[in-house]
């Protein structure tokens, strides 16, 4: 899967690196660094962290692919649930 993060958008607020850990993190108190391309095994917790995201300035090419459990757990997380 392929990421983009707008960080011109992005606020800083971790959500996504306390969701994905692997894949983002804080450098600093507000500046974001994160892995572009993300392993398989984290579709879940990225499609969370995206979902999480307060400014929507995450995107990830390939997170929308045949519903299962990932696409379960970013439509439960855009949900509130």
């Amino acid at each position: 899967m392929r990421l983009v993060v707008d960080l011109n958008k992005c606020q800083g607020y971790a959500q996504c690196a306390f969701l994905a850990p692997d894949v983002f993190a804080m450098h600093g108190e507000e500046t974001l660094v994160y892995s572009p391309r993300a392993q398989e095994e984290q579709r879940e917790r990225l499609a969370r962290a995206v979902a999480a995201c307060p400014v929507q300035a995450i995107t990830a090419d390939g997170l929308d692919g045949p519903s299962g459990p990932a696409g379960e757990a970013a439509r439960e997380a855009a949900d509130g649930r």
